[in-house]
């Protein structure tokens, strides 16, 4: 028996169970369906000689990809232009971004495979979670951690001059 298989039996004997209410009966019917729509985090990395706004009607292109498969966006961020830790097709630097995903494997399969096509995509990364973390990553806050550190170093630089 499949690991798939023991999950929707045990999903079925739960969903007979009184006061559970229709989840756990929609899910039986959806994962029999392979309809099974799961949580993913996804980066990728664009070339460093394409403009952000490109990068963003990437995005588009492959959100389109995914609501064609029957799946979802959630958040999207742009984490910038980065040096990456080594070179990767000539390239020193891409930009990063991060999109969550709730969608079916096929979906999800369709997409990595425009990704491998498109010649401005240079790596990408996709992760199965649990559940998608609210607020902005780790990267983001980074980010806003270290324009915080700016501001205030210029802050402190204009008081010492006395301005």
């Amino acid at each position: 028996m499949s690991p798939l298989s023991k999950t929707v039996s045990a999903f079925r004997a739960f969903s007979r169970c009184e006061g559970f209410g229709e989840a756990p009966r929609q899910l039986v019917q959806s994962i029999e369906k392979g309809s099974y729509m799961a949580l993913y985090e996804h980066v990728f990395l664009a070339r460093q000689d394409i403009s952000g706004q490109r990068v963003d009607e990437m995005v588009e292109q492959f959100k389109g990809v995914i609501e064609s498969g029957g799946g979802a966006f959630g958040k999207t961020e742009y984490w910038g232009l980065k040096s990456l830790p080594f070179r990767i097709n000539k390239n020193r630097k891409a930009h990063y971004s991060l999109i969550n995903i709730d969608a079916p494997h096929e979906a999800v399969a369709e997409m990595e495979r425009q990704m491998g096509l498109n010649e401005d995509v240079l790596r990408f990364m996709t992760i199965k979670v649990d559940e998608h973390e609210d607020g902005p990553s780790i990267q983001m806050q980074k980010k806003e951690r270290d324009e915080r550190r700016r501001r205030e170093r210029e802050r402190r630089d204009d008081e010492d001059r006395g301005e």
